[in-house]
């Protein structure tokens, strides 16, 4: 996950914060960890609404979605993610 991201965001600067690595380009971007069942990824609140129907398969909150580590995770989802946040920041 951190590769995809740093490759979609090229010029995010990377971070720990709460012990868990996050991506900043004019403020927080993404951020991830890894749990004992899940993945979680935090493309924040706008990026949950965004991709609101690709991610009705998942448990998602306010700023969150967890991928279970049972099922694949979706590389192709979180790229496209990730492509948005960076679009939304360019525009600030």
């Amino acid at each position: 996950m951190h590769s995809l991201i740093a490759k979609e965001a090229p010029n995010a600067e990377e971070a720990m914060v709460y012990g868990i690595p996050i991506f900043r380009l004019n403020g927080n971007l993404v951020h991830f960890a890894a749990f004992k069942k899940h993945v979680g990824f935090y493309p924040t609140p706008s990026g949950i609404e965004a991709f609101k129907e690709e991610l009705s398969e998942y448990e998602t909150s306010k700023g969150t979605v967890r991928f279970p580590l049972d099922k694949p995770i979706p590389y192709a989802l979180i790229k496209n993610i990730v492509k948005f946040r960076v679009a939304e920041y360019l525009k600030k």
